[in-house]
């Protein structure tokens, strides 16, 4: 299993998309701009609007970038799945177009419900997660990667299995919650990460 070149290039262009569009929109967008909002849409985080435009784009297509290598340069990157690959191939490009259209219609003083975009994002890219991670074999890039999941092939599966389970449902309540309207967020993010985790550790307890 190689990279797609030319599938890495178009992910990285669609990266890059705002780019062009905050350049078309430079004269009507803030110097300053909210890039970090917190419960309730509430304000939190500001940047430049140079490194809005140019910086975040940027950090996203480096990390994009950084994450496919790391991936197939993984010795058992066959055990991944196409499915998976497909998902760390497209999972920055959908959070970039998602995250700074979000941004420039808010600098541009549109009504955006930016908790019900970040809660439905969640739920989607959980819900694949969820699809795909019980799919996975054992490898050192892609799911839960911790000793007792590395150190079996059993444990890596159980764990897996339940892992995808809970993040299909925690997809779930995260649509939900993007209609809502409530402060659940973190109480669904934590269970989707730590779960899996205390299960594997039972799981090599028991020998497995």
């Amino acid at each position: 299993m190689k990279i797609n070149k030319k599938l890495l290039v178009i992910t990285t262009i669609i990266i890059l998309l705002p780019v062009v569009i905050g350049v078309f929109l430079w004269e009507q967008l803030p110097e300053t701009m909210v890039t970090h909002w917190g419960y309730n849409d509430e304000p939190n985080g500001w940047n430049s609007k140079a490194m809005t435009v140019f910086g975040i784009p940027g950090i996203m297509a480096g990390l994009h970038i950084l994450g496919l290598f790391m991936t197939f340069a993984d010795p058992k990157r066959n055990n991944i799945g196409a499915k998976a690959i497909g998902i760390v191939y497209w999972i920055i490009p959908a959070v970039s177009i998602f995250a700074m259209g979000s941004t420039y219609a808010y600098a541009l003083g549109m009504n955006v419900d930016v908790e019900m975009i970040c809660n439905l994002l969640l739920g989607v890219v959980f819900i694949a997660l969820g699809n795909y991670l019980p799919k996975a074999k054992l490898n050192y890039t892609f799911g839960y990667k911790i000793p007792w999941t590395l150190n079996s092939e059993e444990n890596w599966n159980r764990t897996h299995r339940l892992a995808g389970w809970i993040m299909v449902i925690c997809g779930f309540l995260f649509i939900i919650n993007a209609f809502i309207a409530s402060e659940l967020m973190m109480f669904i993010m934590i269970p989707a990460v730590l779960a899996p985790i205390v299960y594997s550790y039972i799981l090599y307890k028991k020998g497995i």
